[in-house]
């Protein structure tokens, strides 16, 4: 998405103030953690301050610790954990109380927040509109236009969008304030650009980053780097790695994660073939370690709260069990009730359920039916037609040809054609040493295909169902690239990442167009990779080679 490099700034969400008349320990260690960066740590005590608020009928501390939380949650990338948080803290607050509109504002503001990093934009303009709505703090009220404006920017309403962004730069907060001037005109400029492609947002773009490099605001260098690394990508390569670079090196110096990899990805896409591997394991291990932690922080956060409700739960469990004693011959009339609406619902459904089986053995059989069909014209493309294209491609590259070796090959294609209707045998012995010679069969003096990973100790704990169909995928992928790609270059590296299988493709040919249709072996290399449930992902825009990543479960 072309605004989620700037995503942290212009969305960023101020922390709840602190304002306690009387000392609570929990509380106060909870922003002194939040003060020192151990958010997850302060995470655990603003939910041991609810608790004692709650305990002493304060509801707006309780809302107040809620509101932190869910901007802690929103932070280490647990979106769905924060807006159910916030949602809960709702109900202590009075919508009637002014004292408490400008807590009110900023819940709003961190569910619309939470709202667009999710992309359900819509829903986020709702929540900005009722964050604008309680508030009268004028700071506030541009964060949160801010937001509204790329929102509805991402929703590519560019005049409504520019409409906001507009009344910002005429206001006098924003001219008096460099960084967030910087950040306006920005964003405008960004916006100005999508609704129209001949418009040049350089200039404003270079503003903007001269005001934050005086200013020395690295958030802000990272955005303005974002956008014109986004702006060149496609006009001028050789500037938008520039641009990407740097981002990279300051999202380094931010300790950002997210803005690593957004600037990864672009480097990646705009790197020589030469430099794409190196980039390509630094972007993996990133995303990788990114994806470990928020997942962490999200279970963390999600087992202190279930802990802290487990414990309500076994408080309350004398009371429930008096209160259901009492109750013990109502639930009995009702389960004979209940017992005997299953009687009658179970004799309607038998009923309606004898009348269509008929109807549904008839669909099955037609079903069962059309695949078999099916797969027998998957295995003459892949056995016939693609052994045929094999054998003629080794029969090429060789300089003589043993007229016994084609023989034999040709008497067993025949022999494999005639029992096309049958089963073929599973592959399970000395699988690397197919597959390696699978691949080498397609290379030639003009192709040179590079293999990596392909060793015993990957398949050895893969199932034969599934080597046999990727002994099919890869055979198909060959054939393909040979045919079509023009490609003078392959890659093909194997790894292993927990439980899964990663089978990475390159290769330098055209590439292939976003209308270009399917045939009929993609489409069979496709249901193979969804029948041992994998999945297959093509990148080949743009003439700059095809890049294809399979991934499917060891067992």
């Amino acid at each position: 998405m072309i605004l989620l490099a700037i995503l942290t700034i212009s969305c960023r969400q101020d922390k709840i103030e602190k304002k306690v008349v009387k000392s609570h320990p929990y509380y106060d260690q909870a922003w002194k953690l939040l003060d020192e960066k151990s958010v997850d740590s302060s995470f655990l005590y603003f939910n041991k301050a609810k608790e004692q608020f709650l305990q002493e009928g304060d509801s707006v501390m309780v809302a107040k610790c809620l509101i932190n939380m869910a901007i802690i949650s929103g932070q280490r990338g647990d979106y769905f954990g924060s807006q159910e948080i916030s949602i809960s803290a709702i109900d202590y607050l009075a919508s009637g109380s002014k004292d408490q509109h400008e807590l009110l504002s900023s819940n709003y503001n961190c569910l619309g927040n939470m709202s667009a990093r999710l992309k359900h934009f819509q829903q986020a303009d709702q929540f900005y509109r009722q964050a604008l709505a309680f508030t009268k703090n004028e700071n506030s009220r541009n964060t949160i236009l801010n937001n509204l404006g790329i929102s509805l920017t991402d929703q590519r309403v560019y005049d409504q969008a520019l409409n906001y962004f507009n009344r910002l730069l005429a206001s006098k907060t924003i001219k008096e304030n460099p960084v967030s001037f910087s950040r306006i005109l920005s964003n405008t400029a960004k916006t100005k650009w999508l609704q129209n492609p001949g418009y040049n947002p350089v200039p404003e773009f270079l503003t903007a980053l001269e005001i934050r490099q005086k200013e020395n605001d690295l958030w802000g260098q990272n955005a303005s780097f974002a956008h014109l690394a986004d702006f060149y990508i496609e006009q001028k390569p050789d500037s938008a790695l520039f641009y990407a670079q740097r981002m990279y090196r300051v999202a380094q110096q931010l300790k950002s994660a997210d803005d690593q990899v957004y600037a990864l990805e672009r480097i990646i896409k705009l790197s020589s073939p030469g430099q794409f591997r190196e980039h390509f394991e630094v972007y993996r291990k990133l995303a990788d370690s990114l994806e470990l932690d928020r997942n962490a922080a999200k279970n963390q956060f999600a087992l202190i709260r279930y802990e802290t409700e487990k414990n309500k739960t076994n408080n309350l469990k004398l009371l429930k069990e008096n209160a259901e004693k009492k109750y013990q011959i109502g639930r009995q009339r009702a389960l004979l009730y209940g017992f005997l609406m299953v009687i009658i619902s179970g004799s309607v459904t038998a009923l309606i359920w004898y009348r269509k089986r008929k109807q549904k053995l008839e669909l099955e059989a037609k079903a069962t039916i059309r695949e078999h069909e099916l797969k027998i014209h998957k295995k003459v493309h892949d056995v016939v037609a693609n052994g045929l294209y094999r054998m003629m491609s080794e029969i090429e590259n060789q300089n003589e040809i043993n007229k016994e070796v084609v023989l034999d090959r040709i008497e067993l294609l025949y022999e494999k054609s005639r029992d096309i209707t049958y089963e073929e045998p599973l592959s399970e012995h000395n699988f690397q040493d197919k597959i390696s010679s699978l691949l080498k069969s397609f290379a030639t003096d003009q192709i040179k295909i590079i293999s990596a990973g392909n060793n015993s100790d990957l398949w050895e704990k893969v199932n034969t169902v599934a080597k046999n169909e990727i002994e099919h995928v890869l055979q198909e992928l060959m054939v393909n690239m040979r045919k079509h790609s023009n490609a003078e270059n392959v890659v093909i590296r194997f790894t292993q990442s927990n439980d899964r299988i990663n089978i990475y493709y390159a290769d330098d040919g055209i590439g292939i167009s976003e209308d270009t249709p399917f045939n009929n072996g993609l489409k069979n290399t496709g249901n193979r990779i969804k029948s041992i449930e994998g999945e297959i992902k093509f990148d080949g825009h743009g003439n700059e080679g095809l890049k294809i990543h399979i991934s499917f479960p060891i067992t």
